[in-house]
């Protein structure tokens, strides 16, 4: 017995290796820190950053397996790692950001940064488990990770009023959402006796289930998500938290944070609530379970988000909160690959996400420098900003521009694979609500280019010079939205390769 249980426990750390790496920098982060943080100050940084490519090299080796580790707690297939590449350029990117940003410049002076990438390095650890995850406490317990983290570097600047009301705000709702989640994994565990969500499935199949727990338990479950993903009514923290922030953890936020919740909510819907025994003669297509309607209800979910995230958005004047109210909108896009119940709807979902990777952190880029050289997140100091720094104005407005979904941005073509999935499953309404919402967008993004381009700042001021180290990293996130815009048949490839075999166990 305790051999058969080393050997498995063996197999299972082979499967395991991007995790295990993670795991060993982060702790490398924090005790190198301790011993020579003094003396190097972004010794934590570049280890993150070391620890983040050792990790990728493991990741790119790993695409292609499907097995489940750890006696079925786990699984390893190439829809988790399509993920798991969306945190690590995440993670990569935010690193360099926060080399670079001044707010964490000005904490290091006081005191070690070590915690900060220790934190971060955390919050992309619990993403990958969120992907993988298979069982119900694992998956809480990931979620929970992340939430932690989040909440530590949401108030990381604890001199900060703003920062630390951000960190308490966000400790609340995820407290409440958290605890609804937790007792709508009681009742399903209640009523099937299973925490695997593939055994749940069977159960559910097999021995028949209560149609008013299932959906009540159902509900419950889609607060937890629905805190994680920013989906409304549970998006009352964001603007919030994003506003008060790091931008760094802002920016972290918007992406991993996000990506972490969908494709944990994805793989639970898929793989608790479809009805294996039943062909409905399309590829990729899923029978959902017999009275359990939660494509309706997540359709309802998408039109409320997108449209209230785009409406509050236009009165913001803040650029933070105004983008915090864009993620929001976001979300309720990305919510429409999931109303699809066929796996194009899904592979329209992750191009979409890897077209949000790089258009949103180049906006939250864009607006922290802006804020480190005018001191201030308001529209108003982008007044002229076009002619003050024409490559930042001009690459602002690109990510703007992909942001609202117009061509030949890469944010274009996520949008169209997602209507015309949507069209495809005849959810004509839905991908109405979306076209108008995108429409609305256009005018509180058009505001911000408006005030760089066609209006004169208040007084004659300097030109803005970046640093080349800027300009690099500005050029680094927009060369993918522009190129992915003309040319995005290899992301349409390895997203319907990621989810071709996605849920079949």
């Amino acid at each position: 017995m305790t051999e058969q249980f080393v050997i498995e426990l063996t197999q299972s750390l082979k499967n395991f290796l991007p995790e295990v790496s993670l795991t060993i920098t982060l702790s490398l982060v924090i005790l190198l820190d301790l011993i020579f943080g003094r003396k190097f100050k972004n010794i934590g940084a570049f280890i993150s950053l070391a620890g983040l490519v050792v990790t990728l090299f493991f990741t790119v080796k790993q695409y292609g397996g499907n097995y489940q580790i750890f006696r079925g707690m786990f699984v390893v297939d190439p829809y988790s790692t399509f993920f798991k590449f969306v945190f690590i350029i995440s993670a990569l990117v935010i690193v360099i950001f926060s080399l670079q940003s001044y707010e964490l410049k000005e904490t290091s002076a006081r005191r070690r940064t070590g915690e900060y990438y220790f934190l971060i390095l955390s919050l992309t650890l619990g993403a990958f488990l969120m992907a993988g995850s298979v069982n119900l406490v694992m998956m809480y317990l990931s979620l929970e990770l992340v939430s932690i983290s989040s909440y530590i570097l949401a108030g990381y600047i604890k001199e900060s009023e703003r920062s630390s009301e951000a960190s308490m705000k966000y400790v609340i709702y995820g407290a409440l959402s958290s605890g609804l989640m937790i007792y709508g994994i009681s009742l399903i565990y209640g009523l099937t006796g299973e925490l695997n969500i593939y055994a749940l499935n069977a159960s559910l199949l097999s021995t028949g289930y209560s149609p008013i727990v299932l959906m009540i338990s159902l509900l419950l479950m889609l607060a937890g998500f629905g805190y994680k993903i920013s989906a409304v009514p549970f998006h009352y923290w964001t603007p919030d938290v994003y506003e008060g922030a790091p931008i760094t953890v802002t920016a972290f936020l918007s992406v991993s944070s996000k990506a972490a919740g969908f494709a944990m909510l994805i793989r639970f819907l898929k793989a608790s609530f479809i009805d294996r025994t039943v062909t409905l003669g399309v590829e990729g297509a899923w029978a959902i379970i017999q009275g359990l309607p939660w494509t309706e209800i997540i359709a309802v979910l998408s039109a409320l988000t997108m449209t209230v995230g785009n409406i509050i958005a236009i009165w913001q004047n803040n650029l933070k909160r105004m983008l915090a109210y864009s993620s929001i909108a976001h979300a309720g896009y990305i919510l429409m690959g999931v109303v699809v119940a066929q796996n194009y709807g899904i592979s329209a979902m992750l191009i979409y996400f890897i077209a949000y990777l790089f258009m949103n952190l180049g906006a939250f880029y864009c607006v922290m420098l802006v804020a480190e050289k005018t001191g201030s997140e308001d529209i108003e100091v982008y007044k002229g900003l076009g002619y003050r720094a024409p490559f930042l104005g001009v690459v602002f407005t690109i990510f703007l521009v992909s942001l609202t979904g117009i061509p030949p941005t890469f944010g274009f073509i996520g949008k169209l694979y997602l209507f015309s999935a949507l069209i495809n499953a005849k959810v004509i309404w839905l991908a109405v609500v979306g076209v108008l919402n995108s429409v609305i967008s256009l005018y509180y993004y058009i505001r911000v280019v408006r005030n760089m381009f066609l209006r004169d700042p208040e007084s004659e001021k300097a030109s803005i010079a970046f640093s080349p180290a800027h300009i690099v990293v500005m050029l680094i996130l927009v060369i993918p939205t522009l190129l992915f815009g003309v040319y995005f048949s290899p992301i349409v490839e390895l997203a319907q390769n990621s989810v071709a075999m996605f849920g079949l166990r």
